[in-house]
């Protein structure tokens, strides 16, 4: 006879591994922030450095003296991420993908589409889908200012999303680290539009493996609607919904889980052909100018994203490199669907490792990247991490008893 129990209680206490927050770890961030800082030519990435190293010797100080993680976690997310902040906006000061999104948005409003017809610079092209311009939205209504700005929203949007993807009860410690964290704690001050999108890709992953196939859905399908890297993240929870659905419903065969699949990729493409589709379609020209030709390197304007990783070593310096670097892009997406068939993914936390190496795998091997694209990697991974211990049991294990 078959019948259906929740994991174990040991499965359920197993603790992930620790996340570093001792002074070696805040020395190493306070040396890296001026070190970041140095690498760009960007005045706010320079001002984060200072304000960012600051906050981190500080918390390295506090860890020296004994005090807790919590308190050094607190100063080091004080220095890097709310003075920086508050600095910036006080000046009117972003980094330019801000500046982009708030146009983007007042386009969408004025002509119902974010893009520009005719760019002509590398500042005219909005590489992002149509989904990104909401977080200018609020800008292009009530005007220019600090609480508008489309930082402020893009960074609300990833803490909460990767807040509600974290385990209920220990969310506090993972979200200050990840906040600290110099990767992390750059865009949130500079202004990033990676930020959202990572995080709901977590929260996709999260909703999947609690069996939620619609939920997963709709976040998966808003994550597509803000930018290309989120699509991976599609057929990644669509595995791990499968296997999920069958190990919790074995007796019933492949049909559960079939149809679990089946309404979360439904509800993904759904939410993001509604919020992608009327803007496309009003004109596709000028999209497939921004969101296709411009990113692949395959307009007159040059991006800025040209951080030397192999993809833009291969296109900027070996004869027919750019071909090259798309074709090992190519590879990159056979090597994440191949890896999914044949052996799917069996937790959220294997799910986001699968789907952070796949990205990693594409960050180094598009034409055109920077190295700040590493936070949907870096993400994951750290979700993947603390994601191991859940608030409740995200699979049911089938066992076999027999009567006697």
């Amino acid at each position: 006879m078959a019948t259906t129990t929740p994991l174990t209680p040991p499965d359920q206490r197993r603790k992930p591994p620790p996340i570093p927050s001792g002074t070696l770890w805040w020395v190493v961030c306070s040396a890296a922030a001026p070190g970041l800082a140095a690498c760009s030519s960007l005045g706010p990435h320079r001002v984060w450095g200072t304000a960012a190293a600051l906050g981190y010797l500080a918390a390295a100080l506090l860890a020296v003296r004994g005090r807790s993680p919590r308190a050094a976690g607190a100063v080091a997310v004080t220095g890097a991420v709310l003075l920086p902040l508050l600095w910036l906006l006080a000046v009117d000061r972003a980094q330019l993908e801000v500046r982009v999104v708030a146009r983007s948005a007042g386009l969408l409003l004025a002509e119902g589409a974010p893009y520009l017809q005719r760019p002509l610079v590398p500042e005219d092209f909005n590489p992002y889908l149509p989904g990104m311009a909401v977080f200018g939205l609020p800008e292009a209504v009530a005007g220019t200012g600090p609480v508008t700005d489309p930082r402020l929203w893009m960074g609300a949007a990833f803490l909460g999303a990767f807040a509600l993807a974290l385990p209920a009860g220990s969310r506090s410690a993972p979200l200050r680290w990840i906040a600290a964290c110099p990767l992390v704690a750059l865009p949130l001050a500079v202004g990033g539009v990676d930020l959202p999108v990572a995080g709901l890709m977590c929260l996709g992953l999260a909703l999947a493996g609690g069996g939620r196939a619609g939920a997963a859905g709709l976040a998966l399908g808003v994550a597509a609607a803000l930018k290309w890297t989120a699509w991976p993240a599609i057929p990644v929870a669509l595995a791990l919904l499968a296997v999920a659905s069958r190990s919790a419903d074995r007796g019933e065969g492949r049909r559960p889980a079939e149809r679990a699949a089946r309404r979360c990729g439904l509800v993904a493409l759904l939410t993001a052909a509604a919020l992608v589709l009327p803007a496309a379609l009003r004109d596709p020209a000028a999209f497939r100018a921004h969101v296709v030709d411009f990113p692949l390197g395959l307009t007159d304007a040059v991006s800025s994203a040209a951080s030397p990783l192999p993809g833009h070593l291969l296109a900027t310096h070996v004869p027919g490199g750019r071909t090259l670097a798309l074709l090992l892009l190519g590879v990159s997406a056979l090597f994440l669907a191949l890896s999914l068939l044949l052996r799917p993914p069996e937790t959220p936390a294997d799910a986001a490792a699968r789907l952070a190496l796949g990205l990693l795998l594409a960050i180094a091997f598009m034409p055109a990247s920077r190295f700040g694209y590493l936070v949907h990697p870096l993400v994951l991974a750290v979700w993947a991490a603390v994601g191991e211990t859940p608030g409740r049991p995200w699979l049911l294990r089938v066992r076999k008893q027999v009567s006697r």
